[in-house]
């Protein structure tokens, strides 16, 4: 299974990321490009452990088994799913490139990842290989999304 911390994977989202333009649009789901880089951007910094979020109630009795199916194998990422509200970014438009560029320094961040596990606000307490199977799916869902 593809992980964010292999460097052939990480160097093709890069490259996935640098397709994407102003006028790249939404297959499905109520984001804007922009929105979609901050999303993501919040994300990384989430999982790097720059911000952190309250462990969502749902999260602690549901967040074991939503894992596995999240990242149990290679299928992508379903649509349409909830995020974590402070993920949730609503601003019409902003600068493209400058948040592509924050968004690959996060992704090349992942090279020098420490061996910890990380608690997730949904899904709780993952290891390292979980937490790279993770990053991989999301990133990969949100670049397929705006067709990428």
């Amino acid at each position: 299974m593809k992980t964010i911390f292999d460097t052939a994977t990480r160097s093709g989202l890069i490259g996935r990321i640098y397709l994407l333009n102003d006028k790249s649009t939404a297959q499905w789901g109520k984001m804007n490009i922009y929105e979609m880089l901050s999303h993501c951007i919040l994300f990384d910094e989430m999982i790097q452990g720059k911000t952190k979020y309250k462990r969502a109630f749902l999260g602690r009795l549901f967040g074991k088994m939503a894992l596995k199916d999240f990242i149990g194998d290679e299928r992508p990422v379903k649509r349409n799913l909830p995020t974590i509200p402070g993920l949730v970014v609503k601003q019409n438009d902003g600068e493209i490139e400058t948040q592509k560029k924050q968004w690959v320094t996060l992704i090349e961040g992942y090279a020098n990842y420490p061996d910890i596990d990380f608690v997730h606000s949904f899904f709780g307490k993952l290891t390292r290989e979980q937490s790279g199977y993770l990053v991989y799916k999301h990133i990969d869902h949100h670049l397929r999304q705006f067709n990428n």
